[in-house]
């Protein structure tokens, strides 16, 4: 057999790419584990941008003269193609309200941060805390636990 492969050497050759997708899958599998950190619940939300100022003021305007829809679908569609064919003084407006909210979600968010860097743990969630708060207890309950025994057997 001249240039030819044994069927042992070929077998082996696939018995290693099904063990290379193996692991690849393994190690998908572990990053999956892991998840996205906790979303703090008290962190102010972000303010809205300028279309979406206008969106809330064009909501009620549409459904003033549509009452009979019942589509998001329609009313976004409507809202988008309003705002593409609006010139850049009749966005003005409404640029200017999500300047106004941005800044003042500034002020906010950093009075925010300044409270969390000022806390304990501050990069922990909430969950995390009870489960530190806990931890410490038991430990400090063990310790409490000990001590009374030694007196006892003095």
């Amino acid at each position: 057999m001249r240039g030819g492969k044994s069927r042992a050497a070929a077998s082996s050759k696939d018995d290693t790419k099904v063990a290379g997708k193996r692991k690849a899958a393994d190690n998908q599998g572990k990053r999956a584990k892991r998840g996205k950190a906790g979303k703090d619940p008290n962190k102010p939300k972000r303010p809205p941008s300028a279309f979406f100022v206008f969106m809330d003021e064009f909501r009620k305007e549409f459904q003033e003269k549509h009452p009979e829809n019942k589509k998001v679908s329609v009313v976004s569609k409507a809202c988008g193609d309003k705002w593409k064919s609006m010139s850049e003084a009749e966005k003005a407006p409404y640029v200017a309200k999500a300047a106004k909210r941005k800044a003042e979600y500034e002020k906010i968010i950093a009075s925010y941060n300044k409270k969390q860097s000022e806390g304990s743990s501050g990069n922990a969630s909430p969950e995390e805390e009870v489960v530190e708060e806990a931890s410490k207890s038991e430990v400090d309950d063990e310790e409490d636990g000990n001590g009374e025994e030694e007196e006892d057997e003095e």
